[in-house]
């Protein structure tokens, strides 16, 4: 492990796929450097590489060459066991399609996490669980079923299973992809909430609405990084969630 202030430090990161005889360079010699506290959305057409490099972040898939380090240590010397250590205590996901179990109650979900803990009994297994349900405004839908939620409340239960651990940062593979403008605000009102208590976040997603609620944002083209730049006029999502219901009574009075 080495010092360093950034939280993810990746160099020359390069991933090559083989098809048959042709090669696709999905990443082409990428460094960055993200610090502790950002938050960080990522974007690029289809095909320019940020969904690559949001996997080999997140340890679900390893570059062809180049380093990468989070939180000082070497990820890429890790073997199989550590990476799902690392992966379960340092690391949050959120998806674009939830990925909760269907016939699983909201806390039930939130707990599955911990199971992998060793050291945590089932007792704060759920008053853990509770907690990060009632952080996301879930506090009166903890035995509620997935069919039994909005597409917006069971992303906020995604939300909470990534943070019953503790991470260090979250990353969201598209999280507003399937939701609503309102529900969309109230995932980046959360995630803003988060980022104040120093919860890092890196966010892929193809929306620029969506972007300006981050604080940076990152732009990836045939494999590379193109720009990496300060949001200059930052939305936030409380004020913009303010602004809908007078915008819907306009149009209604049309």
């Amino acid at each position: 492990m080495i010092e360093t202030n950034s939280l993810i430090s990746v160099k020359n990161l390069s991933k090559v796929y083989k098809m048959g005889d042709f090669e696709v360079h999905a990443l082409r010699d990428v460094t960055l450097e993200i610090q502790k506290g950002s938050f960080v959305a990522v974007m690029g057409p289809s095909g320019s590489g940020k969904s690559t490099f949001m996997n080999i972040l997140g340890c679900l898939d390893n570059p062809s060459s180049g380093k990468y380090y989070l939180d000082g240590t070497d990820v890429l010397t890790l073997d199989k066991n550590e990476l799902a250590t690392l992966r379960n205590n340092k690391i949050g996901f959120i998806f674009q399609s939830f990925n909760i179990l269907p016939r699983t109650s909201a806390l039930e979900n939130v707990e599955l996490p911990l199971l992998y803990n060793g050291k945590v009994n089932a007792k704060e297994r759920m008053e853990r669980a509770s907690e990060a349900l009632r952080s996301v405004g879930l506090a009166d839908r903890l035995h509620y079923l997935p069919s039994q939620l909005s597409g917006g409340q069971q992303q906020r239960v995604a939300i909470a299973r990534a943070l019953v651990n503790n991470p260090l940062i979250i990353m969201a593979d598209e999280p507003t992809g399937n939701l609503d403008t309102h529900a969309s605000y109230e995932i980046m009102d959360i995630f803003q909430q988060l980022n104040s208590k120093g919860i890092t976040i890196l966010m892929v997603t193809h929306e620029p609405d969506i972007a300006d609620f981050a604080l940076s944002n990152i732009l990836f083209r045939d494999g590379q990084i193109v720009s990496n730049e300060p949001v200059q006029n930052r939305k936030f999502a409380k004020e913009e969630l303010e602004k809908l219901p007078s915008i819907k009574m306009e149009v209604a009075s049309k």
